[in-house]
């Protein structure tokens, strides 16, 4: 005999609470998927079939203290366009409650797909980095994301290898906001360029630096808002 669904819930209450999260959750992840597939192609058609030269970018790199190996640069560019492309796919894919219930060894295999991916990233950022459009004060700020990246990655896999699933998916969250840094610079560099008018090398760097704390900021009240809505289930 199967219990029914006031015995499985508590209360009808209950039942809608869980069924309206589950709702919310899967709206959320559509939202999260449509926003993240658009990006991945729109990275990997403006930088491997539009400009695989990067001739747009480079136009912006003036003054540059450092000689820029141009061949070095456009390969190592597109390896870390690459595996941005792959942390974000991957990651995405492991957000899935689905897939996590049908296949764990799935998630586990595509956990380590997504760390060697951010560890890929990071490491062609730093070989970019001291060439960073705004020069020296935007190259810190891309150590400085890069820095934090990693440690919150290796602070989600920490989590998972003492088995304490809610702390590895806040981690997740937290690192998997970092996948938006192109987008979320390059945003912020429009709206101080061509919304207010600052040279494009400043609008630069006030977008890298802003994408820090926004990336930082935003992870947090999105988890808040996970366990406000788990409390409000849980509480009779």
């Amino acid at each position: 005999m199967f219990p029914n669904k006031e015995m499985r819930f508590g209360n009808k209450s209950e039942a809608a609470g869980v069924l309206d999260r589950m709702k919310k959750r899967r709206t959320l992840y559509g939202l999260l998927a449509c926003i993240s597939i658009l990006f991945i192609l729109y990275a990997l058609v403006a930088n491997f079939i539009i400009d695989p030269g990067a001739k747009a970018f480079l136009s912006h790199k003036i003054s540059l203290k450092r000689e820029l190996n141009l061949p070095v640069w456009i390969n190592v560019m597109h390896i870390h366009v690459a595996f941005a492309c792959i942390a974000m796919a991957a990651g995405l894919l492991n957000f899935s409650i689905r897939i996590f219930e049908k296949n764990r060894k799935f998630h586990r295999i595509n956990g380590y797909v997504y760390l060697v991916s951010v560890l890929l990233v990071v490491i062609t950022s730093g070989y970019m980095a001291p060439y960073a459009t705004g020069g020296k004060i935007s190259s810190m700020g891309f150590n400085v994301l890069n820095i934090i990246w990693l440690l919150i990655t290796i602070m989600a896999l920490a989590q998972i290898k003492k088995k304490r699933i809610i702390r590895h998916r806040n981690w997740m969250i937290r690192s998997y906001a970092f996948c938006f840094t192109n987008m979320s610079i390059h945003l912020i560099t429009s709206l101080f360029y061509q919304g207010f008018g600052l040279t494009y090398a400043t609008s630069y760097t006030i977008g890298v630096y802003c994408s820090i704390v926004l990336l930082l900021v935003i992870p947090n009240i999105i988890i808040r808002n996970i366990d406000r809505s788990r409390e409000a289930v849980v509480t009779p």
